[in-house]
């Protein structure tokens, strides 16, 4: 398989052959395409044997393994792993076999490292970042993730990106101050909803609450169930969350103190964008007073159409869940 940078990819191939048939010297064209003249010629080989299907790409497994351990070896090695849960080493002497040869029949399997299953029951319990099915609620609705992303704004003439993080750069009598992104995502659909508040007090939290209900309402999504937050003293501590938890009927859980993972849903929503690094031209100044987005037009996700299709299953694969603000008004 080629990588990406080949110079030799299907259509520099297919080039090859044209520019062949055209009648340009074989040597010409090697110099021309920056490859050696026994690239060209194997490929005019190949393409004058099969025609243009010899240009693809080819797998470059042999057609034959004589080597390889028997089918039989391979299901006794698969079966004793089954029965002991023991590793390579251990299934090696058991079945004289080099340790090596059974870590290969045990990957040709897809059987799971012993240290992603639990010691006693043997299931897999520990996800990675390739997990096909991510965990997620039966219905939407169930369980909306909360939380908020504090950014700093921009000053007048763009901030250090353009300038540097030289002291210079900082005004400490006219502080510039900070916008409050707050994110709530639903755990089923990955239907979001954002605003830009000025702070995260309680009673902004709370009224964020209400809006972002409304805003799911609206997208068939009538009944929150459960609202999962951070520690932040804005959920813990506020009895105007306590009254908006009441008003929506919703349960209020917390994550484990430390595990910010917990809410990586509305996290991820209000993750940064990837950046090049300082760039020549200012960054644009963020306005003093934030537009606060409005309720029902802030955010959408891919998948956010099907937040209300409860009779249509889930695909395994899920989007990251970045947040993509795009306002279609602001609030008076």
């Amino acid at each position: 398989m080629s990588h990406g940078n080949a110079r030799t990819v299907f259509h520099g191939r297919l080039l090859i052959v044209q520019r062949h048939e055209a009648g340009w010297p074989q040597a010409h064209i090697a110099r021309a395409m920056g490859i050696s003249r026994k690239c060209v010629k194997t490929w005019l080989d190949r393409y004058a044997a099969e025609g243009e299907d010899g240009l693809r790409d080819r797998s470059s497994r042999p057609h034959t393994t004589p080597t390889r351990t028997h089918p039989e070896v391979e299901q006794r090695v698969v079966a004793l792993r089954l029965a002991h849960r023991r590793g390579q080493d251990w299934l090696g002497l058991e079945l004289d076999l080099p340790a090596r040869t059974v870590s290969r029949i045990l990957r040709r399997h897809r059987l799971p490292y012993l240290r992603e299953c639990d010691p006693i029951t043997g299931e897999v319990i520990r996800s990675s970042k390739v997990t096909a099915v991510r965990y997620e609620r039966a219905h939407p609705g169930e369980l909306v993730h909360v939380d908020v992303k504090k950014l700093g704004r921009i000053p007048d003439g763009g901030g250090w990106k353009a300038h540097g993080r030289g002291k210079g750069n900082r005004d400490r009598k006219h502080k510039v101050g900070f916008d409050y992104v707050h994110s709530a995502v639903d755990d089923h659909s990955r239907l979001a909803y954002s605003e830009i508040l000025p702070d995260e007090q309680g009673a902004t939290c709370a009224g964020f609450l209400l809006r972002a209900a409304e805003a799911f309402a609206a997208r068939g999504i009538p009944r929150i169930q459960e609202v999962i937050t951070d520690n932040h003293m804005s959920y813990k501590r506020s009895r105007a969350v306590r009254a908006a938890m009441a008003v929506l009927g919703a349960k209020h859980r917390f994550i484990k103190p430390t595990a910010p993972g917990r809410t990586a849903k509305s996290n991820g929503s209000t993750a940064p964008w990837p950046s090049n690094g300082p760039t020549d031209s200012p960054t644009p100044t963020t306005p003093h007073e934030p537009q606060r987005l409005r309720p029902g037009s802030s955010t959408t996700t891919l998948n956010a159409a099907t937040a209300h299709s409860e009779d249509r299953p889930s695909a395994g694969y899920q989007p990251d869940g970045r947040v993509h603000l795009e306002a279609h008004g602001t609030a008076p």
